[in-house]
């Protein structure tokens, strides 16, 4: 995402790997608190090693530099290591659920609308879908905006989560 009018990234993805005990997520959150830093997303799960977990932090330049940032998550004792994603490097996802309210003439409308973006309805009532895609931001971005012709019951979106992109060897 940019500024408006400036070209430069307004925000950026740190993949901050943690040791998997209580309260860690507090002293992240807390940190970005007392330091007027913005999170513009977080998502936060375990690894494949239950020692640790990985919170995908999306969080606004504006509001602190990138380097303050990093410094100041690293200066925590149960933070493991701190990577920045580039976009162009990370291969990023998020999830959004929607409930849709639609009636009878217009429910092959939209589920033409979530085949054409690869999405799912996981729930279904006799006025309502429930419907699921997890896709890049921008996609998901598209995908909520189409959705907003029709009536939005419930919206929850997870939020990004991001790894860097593989390399291959020449």
């Amino acid at each position: 995402m940019t500024s408006p009018g400036d070209g430069e990234a307004r925000h950026h993805i740190l993949s901050v790997l943690v040791e998997n005990k209580a309260g860690v997520l507090a002293r992240v959150a807390g940190l970005f608190s007392r330091r007027g830093f913005n999170i513009f997303s977080l998502a936060v799960a375990p690894t494949d090693d239950e020692r640790f977990s990985r919170l995908t932090i999306v969080v606004d330049v504006e509001s602190a530099p990138l380097e303050q940032i990093v410094q100041q998550l690293d200066k925590l004792v149960n933070v493991v290591s701190i990577s920045q994603l580039a976009p162009e490097a990370a291969v990023e996802r998020e999830l959004v659920l929607a409930t849709v309210e639609v009636d009878a003439a217009h429910r092959g409308e939209i589920i033409e609308l979530i085949g054409v973006f690869r999405g799912e309805v996981v729930n279904v009532g006799p006025d309502r879908l429930t419907v699921m895609l997890a896709d890049d931001p921008d996609t998901v971005d598209d995908f909520e905006r189409l959705l907003g012709g029709y009536r939005i019951v419930e919206l929850q979106r997870t939020g990004r989560v991001a790894l860097p992109k593989l390399k291959y060897a020449d």
